[in-house]
């Protein structure tokens, strides 16, 4: 039987978490809160990415600290949800002081569920806002929950012979130093354990067996059409180790490659998308290629744990 790894986003002093559900069909969003502000940085990798605030995190430009970041259901219209987690952090007063205001800084990224019941339901700012309201430093519900409510694996072949997807977290220690990370698992490859063995993916045609969608690609099978953005896998990694904006965009690249650990085959029809977040709660600065390590573990991990919670 295989078990959860163990840990959480929240491990990670500072950081809150919450997830919510749209009503009328499976789809939601999932809120880091960070309200006091945190260093934000962002590796857009995937084909065909759906994202919100990702320029301005780019180390040269001059926004320091984000206050929140969203993973959501709901395609680009899961971007609405963006707005009530503004309008949650605005009702408390957070946000980046420009002249007589305060603007929330949130970031945030999308998944394809649309084909899941009514496309017209999708996360909007209630959504958001709702999300927030729950958010606490408690360990989260993994699986089926928040942004991975609609999320499936194993798309190659079509989304009837897909597996369930989910929302995964985990977290690891390197001394005084916390690295973490929490994923929405979307991918239209297969999940697979440290052993190469598919926990979740592409099924056989009549549903009975999973089937390895690489080895089935190399054996002569055909894929059927992919639209493109139809799968992604987004997440963030955090640490409270103290690093700038330069040094947590590397850290969100390097989370990347947890990604190709745990999933295969990655395809142009994948938005990946992470974001990397640090506290400095620690207030040590740390090695980044440790870091980095760490992080993309931590990936592999939360994914696993994604489709592991959605099984169960």
């Amino acid at each position: 039987m295989n078990r959860l790894a163990p840990g959480a986003l929240t491990d990670v002093a500072g950081l809150l978490l919450g997830h919510a559900a749209a009503v009328g069909r499976p789809t939601g969003c999932t809120v880091v809160l960070c309200p006091q502000g945190v260093v934000c940085g962002a590796a857009v990798r995937g084909g065909a990415p759906g994202t919100r605030e990702t320029d301005l995190l780019r180390p040269e430009n001059t926004v320091q600290q984000i206050h929140a970041v969203l993973l959501t259901g709901g395609s680009a219209f899961g971007l609405d949800a963006a707005g009530g987690v503004m309008r949650w952090l605005d009702e408390r007063g957070h946000g980046l002081a420009v002249g007589p205001a305060r603007v929330p800084i949130v970031p945030a990224a999308v998944l394809f569920d649309l084909w899941l019941g009514d496309p017209r339901i999708r996360p909007n700012a209630d959504t958001g806002y709702a999300a927030c309201e729950a958010a606490s430093a408690a360990a989260p519900a993994q699986g089926k929950a928040g942004a991975g409510l609609g999320a499936m694996v194993g798309k190659l072949f079509g989304p009837t012979r897909c597996s369930p997807g989910g929302i995964g977290t985990a977290s690891l220690r390197l001394g005084d130093i916390t690295v973490a990370a929490l994923v929405a698992v979307n991918a239209v490859g297969d999940v697979l354990d440290q052993h190469g063995t598919v926990l979740a993916g592409a099924r056989s045609a009549d549903g009975k067996s999973l089937v390895n969608t690489t080895q089935a690609l190399l054996a002569g099978a055909g894929p059927s059409h992919i639209m493109a953005g139809m799968a992604t896998t987004i997440g963030v990694v955090a640490t409270d180790a103290v690093l700038n904006k330069a040094q947590a965009t590397q850290l969100a690249s390097l989370a990347h490659h947890g990604l190709a650990r745990a999933v295969n085959p990655l395809t142009p029809h994948d938005g990946d998308s992470f974001f990397a977040l640090a506290t400095g709660g620690s207030g040590k600065s740390g090695d980044l290629s440790a870091l980095g390590a760490l992080a993309a573990e931590a990936v592999t991990l939360a994914i696993r744990n994604a489709v592991i919670a959605a099984a169960t």
